[in-house]
């Protein structure tokens, strides 16, 4: 019975190489002089320093700028709110998202029962997700479907079975 994963994952060596290309062009550019920006990578998260609100917002908008460049997708980072922090600077902490929660794991599969495929079933396992079905065209017919949905988070599909 063919089956695949549908799984949301984050390349962290490609968002390691993004954050330090943007740290290298925050320290080269000249509207980043003395303000002290820098993005620094936690185990799940980015914290963002900088002396001032705009230059903050800048240094975030050259880290996109990096991550999209390098194919890692936007949808996985939850920015949260720019906060004071010591000396006057300000501080933002961005959350990296891997893995499908049960929430939108919830939402894949309605959306896979409502696509109505005969035969096409799935189910949680963990923080990814195992579609099952008798036809591969049906399977494939779902993957495009998912792909055209969007979930909010960036969805990837592997482990492809015959």
């Amino acid at each position: 019975m063919p089956t695949f994963d549908v799984v949301s994952e984050v390349d962290m060596q490609e968002v390691r190489n993004a954050v330090d290309q943007a740290n290298r062009e925050a320290s080269t550019r000249f509207d980043f002089k003395g303000t002290d920006s820098l993005i620094e990578l936690h185990e799940t998260e980015l914290v963002l320093t900088s002396s001032t609100d705009d230059r903050l917002r800048a240094l975030y908008q050259v880290l996109q700028e990096k991550m999209v460049k390098r194919e890692v997708s936007l949808k996985s980072f939850d920015a949260g709110k720019i906060e004071e922090a010591t000396k006057g600077t300000a501080r933002q902490r961005i959350a990296i998202q891997a893995g499908i929660s049960s929430d939108h794991a919830k939402k894949i599969n309605r959306f896979i029962k409502d696509l109505n495929l005969k035969g096409v079933s799935s189910q949680t396992q963990g923080d990814q997700l195992r579609v099952t079905g008798k036809k591969r065209d049906d399977l494939q017919a779902a993957i495009a479907a998912l792909k055209a949905e969007d979930f909010g988070i960036p969805l990837q599909f592997n482990n492809f079975r015959d």
